[in-house]
């Protein structure tokens, strides 16, 4: 599955809070939700730090890229 385009409302939803929404059983994804949460960042900086780590790990985190667009 394809990760949707930079510009999806959908990476900016999980900069705002969704990621308490998202369902992972991957560590890493676990970590970086909470880090982003925690954050003081723009919401801006949030969703490209966001929508990096998925382009970076997008082979193994299929089940967490089927549920963005349910954000």
């Amino acid at each position: 599955m394809a990760l949707p385009a930079p510009n999806d409302p959908c990476w900016k939803k999980l900069a705002e809070g969704a990621p308490a929404r998202l369902r992972t059983e991957h560590l890493g994804t676990q970590l970086m939700t909470k880090r982003v949460e925690r954050s003081k960042d723009s919401t801006q900086v949030k969703a490209a730090e966001i929508l990096a780590f998925f382009a970076k790990w997008e082979r193994i985190l299929a089940n967490e890229i089927q549920q963005l667009p349910r954000l």
